[in-house]
């Protein structure tokens, strides 16, 4: 049975919003977070009246906030610390939910989806996806990527100077053709990924309006559809691609229909957007600091440490939450049953006790590698490989290509807050080098 869509979101982003305009009253500072559009601009100030010396700050509803780099690791690490499914609500909300959404998988956030489950079930999924995201995997697809790469960068040399957008023309590009080449997919569906990967993002924000729910939720529902019709022909004709292999798995490896269409939700929404935020964050990032970007012409090997600088430098995933699962202890403070923890990963990962400086983006940071913008523990992020993999080799062949290329005005930010990125970065390439 599946619960009226309205009726879902009263009990999810409905009753979250009514949350929030109460904290707003009280002054609660976890309520600016999630609505105040300055914040949103730039967090990262925010972030720093959030960094009181307790391992945590007050948050929404009794729950509790860190900026905290060992504390969020710690958290994340724990387990005794879970995840949290349908907006965070209450146990018997969640309890409900589950049982009218049993046969669904209509969200990222949601069970069956790997990021709304705990082991033993989430091991079980984890296992059957790795394989597609280990190292040895991605060093395969590097050529590939390259490939990729050097299409849409000569599809952009056609333009001359023309002003280009370079997250709609090569930023979003690149992510999508890989992820659909991992799945199996026709890169001719690109464009519709694209927009259902959108709407599946959009349901990351907590307390999204009715509209903005329904919207996210026929996209989601479409591309469902699509998917159900998409293993349909994968078992008529596997290829060896992972969601063949998922398909047509058998005994203790099956997947039963609604598991299927959640891993494959997450992994088509997942597998892109965060690298398409990287990207477009990694070219404002370049060229608000042209020190940086003569840097890297001059020192190519830097390119990979880059990428790491551009991921705690600001965050494609701003944060996270989790919630104890049992009577615990973090930090030294004692959690209880159902205790809610919200992780601001783009606060530790400029935390001055871990990173020297931490507001300066410096691409020869010895530990830039060590922030949390894919998490930790057993939800690590599984495209993380990829995601640095595909940043590298797009952003260097960019450059490479076009060395003089600069921004024209100032890239439209995504309306999103937890993902952070752009919607558009316009540019003007200028003269590029020619390819090979």
């Amino acid at each position: 049975m599946r619960l009226p869509d309205t009726a879902r979101w009263a009990a999810t982003h409905g009753l979250i919003r009514l949350v929030l305009k109460r904290e707003l009253r009280r002054g609660n500072p976890g309520a600016r977070l999630l609505t105040d559009p300055a914040v949103n601009a730039d967090p990262y100030p925010y972030y720093e009246g959030l960094r009181v010396p307790e391992p945590f700050a007050s948050g929404l509803a009794g729950g509790r906030i860190t900026v905290h780099h060992a504390v969020a690791t710690e958290v994340l690490r724990s387990d005794a610390m879970g995840t949290v499914a349908f907006g965070g609500g209450p146990r018997p909300l969640r309890a409900v939910l589950g049982w009218f959404e049993s046969g669904a998988a209509r969200s990222v956030i949601e069970p069956p989806s790997m990021l709304a489950v705990d082991p033993p079930v989430h091991s079980r999924y984890r296992k059957l996806v790795t394989r597609a995201f280990t190292v040895r995997a991605v060093n395969a697809l590097r050529e590939r990527t390259e490939q990729i790469s050097t299409e849409l960068l000569d599809e952009l040399a056609k333009d001359g100077n023309r002003q280009v957008d370079l997250v709609r023309r090569y930023a979003a590009q690149l992510p999508v053709i890989v992820i659909c080449e991992i799945l199996g997919a026709p890169t001719s569906m690109r464009e519709h990924f694209l927009r259902w990967g959108d709407d599946a993002a959009t349901s990351l924000d907590p307390g999204m309006s009715l509209r903005q729910f329904h919207r996210a939720q026929e996209g989601i529902d479409a591309l469902l559809d699509w998917l159900r019709g998409h293993f349909v022909e994968l078992r008529r004709n596997p290829g060896e691609d992972i969601l063949s292999q998922l398909v047509n798995a058998e005994d203790d490896d099956q997947l039963t229909e609604t598991e299927l269409l959640a891993t494959a939700l997450l992994v088509l929404a997942a597998g892109f957007e965060t690298t398409v935020n990287l990207l477009g964050t990694g070219i404002a990032l370049l060229d608000r600091h042209p020190e940086q970007r003569a840097l890297l012409a001059d020192r190519p090997e830097l390119w990979p440490n880059a990428v790491d600088e551009m991921l705690r430098f600001d965050s494609p995933v701003q944060r996270t939450a989790r919630r104890a699962l049992r009577e615990t202890e973090i930090a030294g403070i004692a959690l209880e049953p159902e205790d809610f923890v919200v992780l601001l990963l783009g606060g530790a990962n400029r935390d001055p006790r871990v990173f020297t400086d931490p507001n300066r983006f410096d691409i020869t940071r010895e530990n830039a590698g060590k922030h949390l913008s894919f998490s930790s523990g057993v939800h690590h992020c599984l495209g993380a490989s990829l995601a640095r993999m595909e940043g590298e080799v797009a952003l260097r062949a960019l450059y490479q290509r076009f060395p003089e290329l600069s921004l024209v005005g100032a890239p439209q930010r995504r309306p999103t807050t937890n993902l952070r990125g752009y919607t558009s970065v316009p540019a003007r390439l200028a003269a590029p080098i020619p390819a090979g």
